[in-house]
């Protein structure tokens, strides 16, 4: 089963504060015991949304929103995606996680959709396709 895992944002990690020495090397070596694990597939800290852009969709026209945005609570500082067995295993690893802010601060953990959630909708030529981009992807 693949999950991402969100670091939800903070305000200090929205003011671009950067954490300190303790918690890269913690969070380095929480890494390394992932990637040991067989379990960590990719990862990585975002820069602050003041930094990014939104588009909004509205049938064929698209709005460009810079940020930052509000509601701090509902954005992602960081990410990983993982190979987990299920979802308390993955539970199990987050539970190990050094807190990755300086003060109170989310984990939220989402399993991806897999090709059989789609039943009938994904047809043959739709996973053929998915799995040419997959294989491309993997290529690089």
């Amino acid at each position: 089963m693949r999950v991402m895992v969100m670091v939800k944002a903070t305000k200090d990690s929205e003011a671009g504060i950067m954490p300190s020495a303790e918690l890269i090397s913690a969070m380095g070596k929480f890494n390394e015991d992932l990637a040991q694990a067989g379990i960590l597939l990719d990862g990585d800290g975002l820069k602050p949304s003041s930094q990014g852009k939104r588009v909004a969709f509205d049938g064929p026209n698209r709005t460009v929103i810079d940020g930052p945005f509000a509601e701090t609570r509902e954005l992602v500082a960081g990410f990983w995606l993982w190979e987990v067995k299920d979802m308390a295993e993955a539970l199990e690893w987050v539970r190990r996680c050094p807190n990755p802010m300086p003060g109170p601060s989310e984990i939220e953990i989402r399993p991806f959709y897999e090709a059989a959630d789609f039943g009938e909708a994904l047809t043959p030529e739709a996973a053929e396709q998915e799995e040419r981009i997959r294989q491309k992807i993997r290529a690089r």
